[in-house]
């Protein structure tokens, strides 16, 4: 897990933050499989992308989506903020844009996508993780957004 500010976790078990740092390394190793070692075999992912089935299972083929998009992708973390069971995360993914994504085609620019995750334990593992993704900065800075105006 890369980080730029101090991670504030002492209120999470040693299991706990390992599993916070396994998720995110998950993406940046570019290693669906870790995972399994993060959250639970229930976890729930709120909400789900369209077409995103449930569980770990689900997210794997979105993971390769993101590695094909951005080859290069990294989670940079720059807070945890954590009382028991439970972890606020702002976040940062990185990447180069060389491959589709949205159905949009690649543009070779490089792009930082803002994250904002909560997540909850189930003893050590996470069970449920709610978040949010800034797309349309994404789409932005790929200039993609706003859409070219339509000849009428």
């Amino acid at each position: 897990m890369h980080s730029s500010a101090t991670i504030q976790t002492s209120a999470l078990t040693v299991a706990q933050k390992r599993s916070l740092e396994t998720f995110y390394q998950a993406f940046s190793n570019k290693n669906p499989s870790l995972l399994d070692e993060a959250v639970t075999p229930d976890w729930q992912d709120i909400p789900l992308a369209p077409g995103q089935a449930p569980g770990p299972e689900g997210m794997k083929p979105l993971m390769q989506m993101f590695f094909t998009a951005l080859p290069d992708v990294q989670i940079i973390i720059d807070d945890v903020i954590a009382q028991p069971n439970r972890a606020g995360v702002r976040a940062r993914m990185l990447g180069t844009h060389q491959g589709e994504i949205f159905g949009l085609q690649p543009t070779g620019k490089p792009v930082s996508i803002a994250l904002h995750e909560f997540h909850h334990f189930d003893h050590d593992r996470i069970s449920h993780t709610w978040h949010l993704e800034d797309w349309f900065g994404m789409l932005h800075q790929i200039g993609a957004w706003p859409p070219a105006s339509r000849p009428r």
